[in-house]
């Protein structure tokens, strides 16, 4: 039986920060719920469809900062909520160094507008 889904989050990491996979898991959880916090708070029924629907995320791969900063101003011109996720410092990057963005949970078809052309991660 194929599950459709109408709602999805999707966090999108830097691949030229070459982050250690236990790093980028980390970020990726960092995005995930902070962005899910924003949507939960602005945009409840988006969340709690995304919640009753089974969370559905999409890893994304970007090239660099400057990518993560246009999909963020693309993705709140839409009104879609975000997170833009800054290092502490403690152990790989340097302090303040963005290292992925979370989208949504929001409308697939208005998340698409934003990553559509994205590659998996």
């Amino acid at each position: 039986m194929t599950e459709e889904f109408q709602y999805t989050q999707n966090i999108i990491v830097r691949e030229d920060l070459k982050l250690s996979k236990g790093k980028l898991c980390s970020q990726i959880a960092h995005a995930a719920v902070s962005a899910a916090e924003k949507a939960r708070k602005t945009k409840p029924e988006w969340w709690r469809q995304w919640i009753d629907e089974g969370q559905r995320k999409v890893v994304l791969k970007a090239e660099g900062f400057q990518e993560l900063e246009k999909l963020k101003a693309e993705a709140e011109s839409l009104g879609l909520p975000t997170a833009l996720i800054e290092d502490r410092g403690l152990t790989e990057v340097p302090l303040g160094t963005v290292t992925c963005l979370g989208i949504g949970p929001a409308p697939i078809s208005l998340i698409n507008k934003v990553t559509g052309r994205l590659r998996l991660l």
